[in-house]
């Protein structure tokens, strides 16, 4: 199964000095810009050859704060799960080279 990290909501107070900083200053390309309504505008940013955009909002509530710390913990955590996963295939890749040598 091949697992991808697609897009992140972030939230921000201002939406319009959030994007200026993301493309001006952090080269991120701006993929949409839409006002929905008055209480509802959808941005979306993308690092130069990246996979994963973020989406900036007006209205994003504490609980979307909440789940970005989620992700960030769920990342390391995986992270963590990767290198136990590459150091287990390591060994057991050595005990069968090991065991078809003798």
């Amino acid at each position: 199964m091949d697992w991808k990290l697609e897009l992140v909501a972030i939230p921000v107070s201002d939406v319009d000095r959030a994007k200026s900083f993301y493309v001006e200053n952090a080269g991120f390309n701006a993929d949409h810009d839409h006002t929905v309504s008055d209480e509802i505008r959808f941005v979306q940013l993308t690092p130069p050859g990246s996979a994963c955009s973020i989406a900036l909002g007006e209205g994003i509530t504490t609980a979307e704060a909440k789940r970005i710390k989620e992700l960030e913990r769920e990342v390391r955590e995986l992270r963590r799960a990767n290198e136990i996963l590459r150091l287990a295939s390591a060994f057991f890749a050595q005990a069968e080279l090991d065991r078809r040598l003798r």
